[in-house]
């Protein structure tokens, strides 16, 4: 395997340009293969942007997609862990009396 001496590139990709190559692999007749060989892109990197656009990460038309979380969410966030904790103090005090 050949030494480098200079750091490798790493290639940024807009969110415009993954939503683009996204709808073309949804093409009925295209394979992600096929929409990463032409792009230029490898296929897994291609599976790996449907799954976040599924999921909401990739959006079109913005520059960093943000997770934003309503009042209501971060408050069932809160007492989730606080729950977490007081099942967990409650599993230690069990195995004392054991």
């Amino acid at each position: 395997m050949p030494k480098y001496n200079y750091p490798r590139r790493t290639w940024k990709y807009s969110c415009d340009f993954k939503v683009n190559a996204i709808q073309l692999s949804y093409v009925v007749g295209v394979t992600i293969k096929s929409v990463g060989e032409k792009l230029d892109i490898h296929s897994f990197m291609l599976s790996r942007w449907r799954k976040e656009y599924r999921e909401g990460s990739i959006v079109a038309g913005q520059s960093k997609a943000k997770k934003v979380l309503t009042k209501e969410q971060q408050q069932l966030g809160r007492e989730s862990k606080q729950l977490k904790e007081e099942l967990y103090i409650l599993k230690k005090w069990l195995l004392r009396l054991v």
